[in-house]
């Protein structure tokens, strides 16, 4: 089930929106193969990319999108999020909320 911050049920509208959201320059990110298999449907917590200079932007892409779609995020994450924060003092997160 797909849920916001408030813990509300999606509807299948918005549910369709979220995955076929080309509004967003985050939408897609190419990647290798193998990459896209050793991040499955891990968060931050569980899973960086193998470059650490790309750290900082691919935490505010992460947390970009969680705001755009007004997303929740578990205390693990949570954690994880904000010791990339502190590691990312320059880095700006932008985003404007889906419809």
């Amino acid at each position: 089930m797909w849920l916001s911050s408030e813990q509300t049920p999606w509807s299948p509208a918005r549910r369709e929106a979220y995955a076929n959201d080309q509004d967003s320059p985050a939408t897609l990110i190419a990647v290798t193969a193998a990459s896209n298999r050793s991040k499955a449907d891990k968060d931050p917590a569980e899973w960086l990319p193998s470059d650490a200079s790309y750290h900082c932007a691919y935490t505010a892409t992460w947390v970009g999108t969680k705001l755009r779609w007004d997303l929740s995020a578990d205390e693990a994450e949570r954690e994880a999020l904000l010791g990339l924060a502190e590691d990312c003092p320059t880095t700006v997160v932008t985003y404007e909320p889906a419809l």
